[in-house]
């Protein structure tokens, strides 16, 4: 990227709000680049989380999260009908277990019905027994909200990266920000200076949407007036033998910092606890904890007793930036083309489609011109999900093309034909195969196919085996021999 060429949009952070924020600019006449510390979009906060779309009661409709929230959802039956990422309306129950929690349940429904959110029920526990038979027989009364869904949260951000690209936007990875200079403030046509290790760029706005370290990012502009801290969330994934057990997102009654531990099942069938919700002080500890495996699945039996802590596949936590307002910061800031996109907890992942138009007018606000373009292409080409199409439909296309008669997962029926068409998508990773194809996502967690997976990787890239990462960095997985060769006995 040529420092002397100045864009008209930089935003820092590859996750749901910048990608999705991306595309929205990517229907204008602009030149838009994204950076992204990692090896791939989507592998931060974004990845680790619990892929609901939230209904829309949850949030308190006087803050800024409260106002995205249910304007966000509507958006994300938009984004689906236009890219057709995996995404259901499954409906939630908030359930009451005892008569103390029943005013929370008469809060939220008027909270809901405030913000005109349709379908609200009052269920009595005969209703909720009905449609949900393997809860508790401790529930005793429960709220519906038709209006919530699942998503999978890394395709769904990768397929938007992927139209966004296909509209013009750059995405940089493993481009982490270190250095910002400010504009002259007596010269209103310098621009913003962004430095990463390898790159400088000139840019007219600049927009944070650095997730955990988006105070770090406003601290190198100068306008650092917020603290981000994480509190981190255990996530337990459950064998798809289990599918079918909940319908629908089970709430419990919310706590003043957490929605609580949730029974979800997901888009692909398996079923979702969690999270946790506890403060850390380190940004990057996703590690899962005995502790935190205990707290979720003592409060998951309470919902639905036939869980079991014996059927998990897969486990993971993830680190939400909770700003010290204890909302979104979305905004201009007082240096002149900075505008923060900060603070995005929950309900992030459910507001990120409303929080991207919000900041379109907030860049229109602040004199950036936004000419729509007549050649936008808001659709994109699908992949092609092997796993989903019957029998006979799998055979045609196995004769036609035989990439697609090799199977390279077989827990999640992923072709080599898949692997291959994500890897040219842009999969630099094993995890970025995993996320496009859900290859090793099923039982055996890779077990029989990681290896064809990092052939394949070392293969469309040509690079050597030991350079295929985990996840980007120093997350190799395979090691050249002659590099770990025994120093002489003896010798120095």
């Amino acid at each position: 990227m040529d420092p002397s060429v100045c864009h008209d949009v930089v935003v820092i952070g590859g996750g749901v709000v910048g990608i999705t924020l991306a595309r929205e600019l990517s229907r204008y006449d602009l030149d838009v680049v994204v950076l992204e510390r990692d090896a791939e979009v989507g592998f931060g906060v974004s990845k680790a989380n619990s892929g609901i779309i939230h209904s829309g009661i949850h949030a308190d409709p006087d803050t800024v999260k409260g106002r995205l929230e249910w304007p966000g959802n509507e958006g994300w039956l938009r984004l689906r009908d236009d890219l057709g990422f995996g995404f259901a309306q499954v409906g939630e129950l908030l359930v009451a277990l005892s008569v103390d929690e029943l005013s929370t349940i008469e809060r939220l429904h008027a909270q809901g019905e405030r913000k005109g959110i349709p379908g609200l029920e009052r269920w009595d526990a005969a209703r909720v027994r009905k449609h949900q038979p393997n809860l508790s027989r401790d529930v005793i009364a429960a709220l519906w909200a038709p209006t919530a869904g699942v998503v999978n949260p890394y395709e769904a951000v990768l397929l938007i990266a992927d139209n966004a690209a296909t509209n013009g936007v750059q995405i940089a990875t493993e481009q982490p920000v270190v250095a910002i200079d400010p504009p002259d403030p007596g010269d209103p046509d310098t621009p913003l200076m962004v430095y990463t290790r390898t790159r400088t760029l000139a840019t007219r706005y600049l927009v944070n949407a650095a997730g955990l370290q988006a105070d770090e990012v406003a601290r190198m502009a100068g306008v650092g007036t917020f603290t981000i801290t994480g509190r981190k969330g255990e996530e337990y994934l459950l064998d798809k033998r289990l599918a079918g057990l909940v319908t629908s997102v089970i709430f419990p009654c919310p706590t003043p910092t957490s929605k609580g531990t949730l029974v979800t099942p997901t888009f692909d069938g398996t079923i979702m606890v969690g999270p946790t919700a506890e403060a850390t002080d380190d940004k990057d500890d996703t590690a899962t904890t005995p502790e935190g495996a205990q707290a979720v699945f003592a409060a998951a039996k309470r919902l639905v007793p036939a869980i079991s802590q014996r059927d998990v596949i897969a486990e993971f936590a993830g680190v939400r930036a909770v700003a010290d307002t204890d909302d979104f910061i979305l905004g201009a800031t007082q240096l002149r083309g900075f505008i923060n996109a900060a603070g995005i907890q929950s309900p992030g992942l459910t507001a990120a489609p409303a929080i991207a138009e919000h900041l379109i007018e907030v860049l229109r606000d602040d004199g950036l011109e936004l000419r729509e373009r007549a050649d936008w292409r808001p659709r994109a080409e699908h992949p092609v999900r092997f796993s989903v199409l019957s029998t006979q439909e799998q055979a045609e296309l196995a004769a036609a093309q035989p990439d697609f008669a090799q199977l390279v997962c077989r827990c999640e029926l992923v072709t080599e034909a898949e692997v291959v068409d994500a890897i040219d998508r842009g999969a630099r990773t094993l995890d970025g195969v995993k996320f496009r194809t859900r290859a090793g996502m099923g039982r055996c967690q890779g077990g029989f196919c990681t290896w064809r997976c990092l052939e394949l990787l070392a293969e469309r890239r040509g690079i050597p085996i030991t350079e295929v990462t985990k996840r980007g960095g120093a997350s190799w997985i395979v090691r050249d021999r002659t590099d770990a060769q025994a120093a002489p006995a003896g010798g120095s």
